[in-house]
């Protein structure tokens, strides 16, 4: 009788979450949520063009009804223009396409209104090649002095003359609740078109703006960009906040992991839509930087992917579920992006998986949304180290951040609670982190180099994962550097045996530091060895470094040997993390407190999960368990809760720790302690 009653009372615990996660029981609601508290949406464009001949053609408000029904979103953002340049709606000011049968967005509006259910637009910013075809003047010039044939200048008048006039003739037309804006900081481009010369040459006094890399001013060329967007996005925000002060904004990635900068620019939220493929490695990092951001905040998973040449198809309700558990573990909202057919019809497909995902959040937003870190490890992402390395003005696209995802890859499978920040987010908080670790970011500035010297000095543990990062502090290494870094064929030993190590790697020799490992010529290591890793007391802290590229090897193999290598190290730095778990590499951990504060650790089952464009669409997810948790608690909790399965756990409390049994973990769970 007791088992029954306490699955009742799970039962119980399971549906009254369900209820105050679907807008306090109430569907459709009374009121439209507030995107600050909005938690599940959905996302639908089309990117209407010039061949386009049956938009809205079979839209139906009982379409979009049963939509709804079966999924209770908080928002929907349905298509205006894309990156074509076409609106997929009667515009008098922009371009409309061609084939407009019906006016989609009359209709979405209103039967969103009658559910209560907020309406925002996709619309494509800085990429509008319609405009360009119209106003060739309006296009970004490269380098070679080629117009540009999608992307508007932010220097031109595009802004004023297209883009917020449009916006605002959208937004009062339909009455809309906000704007996701496309196509932005990530589509951003350098420039040489005059306007832009001239205002370098204001700016600088440079009469010339660099080419490339190679030539004086480069680093200044891209800042000079980078805060330009600001300028032209900030100069839009504001105008569209003036005319409608209800209106809530966002542009896509702007003060994400592609533009790592303080919020500025008056947004109400921060979105992204990360990308399809290695989609959930993509949101385990993505969904960790902005749950530092300050900010309300969501990611966009994309609904379908493609095999190697092939088209689109249908990601699977279970992989959809598997990309949400990466976001609702971070504190984030989740919104899924597909596209109905081209002339609007949401087809059953849809309908079924967006339920099913739909059903998947619900059950957990209680325990999760806006959720606040427990903070563990902090991973950095340096934005100096990214201005310095990146060409493009914001997106991260290209090798800068593997050795970044590579240090996160690492960390995780050692099942640490890991947060992502940039400089400016976590200088103030330092104090906060019993581990800080840095991926092998070549530049820090001055300033926050003496304040990571300051927190190990008061006791704070840092981890200088590559010998780039690792030369930045030389001076207190406790070890000197022989000659110059360079390309090495060397084996490391490891705790787990010998793995490839191929790269640049410095050679040193310990003064006062303890070598921590060793790498060796051949596989042979019984002779030979030189120091890889090591270890220095500073004050009352102390500093582990590594001499190699450990973090982008790891990104490129995933090699077992070497996550056991950097964990061997991170033990001895951090050897008293707030959680311990007996589980497999492939399970996530976070340590969170909800919005209500009490203590919380999501798991997150990270098996079979998609990694390549072979393997692009996954169905199938294994449990793993058991599960052995030890958590550092003062005293032991009133009740624990296992969210949303709610199940009969195993739990004891003794000295401090709190050990829990988990039998099963299917994709995420989370252990709520009440106190």
């Amino acid at each position: 009788m007791k088992g029954i009653h306490k699955l009742l009372i799970g039962a119980i615990f399971v549906v009254a979450c369900a209820a105050l996660c679907a807008g306090e029981g109430e569907f459709p609601r009374k009121e439209i949520i507030p995107r600050k508290d909005a938690f599940f949406g959905m996302h639908f464009d089309l990117h209407p063009n010039k061949s386009d001949t049956a938009l809205g053609a079979e839209l139906s408000e009982a379409n979009i009804e049963k939509l709804l029904r079966r999924t209770q979103p908080d928002y929907v953002q349905y298509d205006c223009k894309g990156h074509a340049g076409y609106a997929g709606y009667p515009t008098k000011v922009g371009t409309p396409a061609p084939g407009i049968v019906k006016d989609s967005l009359a209709v979405w509006r209103e039967v969103t209104k009658q559910f209560g259910v907020g309406l925002y637009i996709h619309f494509s910013g800085v990429w509008d090649s319609a405009a360009i075809e119209k106003h060739s003047d309006w296009a970004r010039i490269d380098a070679n002095g080629k117009p540009d044939p999608n992307n508007t200048s932010t220097f031109g008048p595009y802004v004023d003359e297209l883009l917020i006039p449009q916006l605002k003739e959208v937004t009062s037309k339909y009455d809309l609740d906000g704007l996701w804006v496309d196509g932005e900081c990530w589509a951003a481009k350098l420039d040489y078109s005059p306007a832009t010369l001239e205002a370098w040459k204001k700016e600088t006094g440079f009469s010339e703006a660099p080419k490339n890399k190679s030539e004086a001013h480069w680093l200044e060329w891209k800042m000079f960009h980078r805060n330009q967007f600001e300028k032209y996005l900030s100069h839009w925000v504001d105008a569209l906040h003036e005319f409608n002060p209800k209106l809530q904004i966002t542009s896509n990635w702007m003060y994400s992991s592609f533009a790592p900068l303080p919020v500025k620019a008056k947004l109400d939220y921060l979105s992204g839509d990360y990308s399809p493929g290695l989609s959930v490695d993509k949101a385990r990092l993505e969904a960790r930087y902005l749950a530092s951001a300050g900010m309300p905040w969501d990611l966009m998973a994309w609904g379908f992917d493609k095999g190697e040449g092939l088209n689109w198809s249908f990601k699977t309700p279970i992989h959809l579920q598997q990309e949400a558990a990466a976001v609702l573990m971070q504190g984030g909202g989740f919104q899924i992006y597909n596209q109905p057919t081209r002339s609007g019809y949401i087809v059953e497909d849809i309908i079924n998986t967006y339920g099913e995902v739909a059903d998947f959040c619900h059950a957990r937003q209680k325990v999760s949304h806006k959720s606040q870190s427990v903070p563990q490890v902090a991973l950095l992402l340096s934005s100096e180290s990214h201005w310095e390395e990146s060409d493009n003005v914001f997106a991260p696209w290209g090798g800068e951040f593997n050795s970044l995802e590579g240090a996160l890859h690492a960390l995780l499978e050692l099942q640490y609670s890991v947060d992502i920040l940039a400089e400016h987010q976590l200088q103030p908080h330092l104090s906060e982190y019993p581990l800080v670790v840095i991926p092998d970011s070549p530049k820090l500035t001055d300033d926050f180099k003496q304040a990571l010297l300051d927190y190990v000095k008061n006791g704070g543990s840092l981890f200088l994962m590559g010998e780039k990062c690792a030369r930045l502090f030389r001076d207190v290494l406790g070890v000197d550097f022989i000659g110059e870094p360079r390309e090495m064929n060397p084996e490391l030993n490891t705790p787990g045996g010998v793995v490839n190590v191929q790269g640049i790697w410095q050679e040193i020799k310990t003064t006062t530091a303890e070598i921590l490992g060793y790498r060796y010529p051949t596989r042979d290591v019984r002779k030979d060895g030189q120091a890889a890793a090591s270890l220095v007391t500073l004050g009352k802290g102390k500093i582990g470094a590594v001499f190699g590229p450990l973090p982008n090897i790891f990104f490129r193999c995933h090699h077992p040997s070497m996550r056991r290598f950097v964990g061997a190290i991170a033990e001895r730095l951090f050897p008293e993390p707030a959680v311990a778990i007996d589980g497999p590499p492939c399970l996530d951990v976070s340590l969170r407190k909800t919005k209500d504060g009490q203590l919380s650790l999501h798991l997150m089952n990270c098996a079979n999960l998609p990694r390549s464009n072979r393997f692009p669409i996954i169905d199938h997810i294994p449990e793993i368990g058991p599960i052995t948790i030890k958590m550092r608690v003062p005293a032991p909790p009133s009740k624990i809760h296992w969210v949303p399965d709610e199940e009969n756990i195993k739990s004891s409390w003794g000295n401090g720790i709190l050990t829990v049994v988990i039998p099963k973990l299917n994709i995420h769970s989370v252990l709520v302690l009440e106190s």
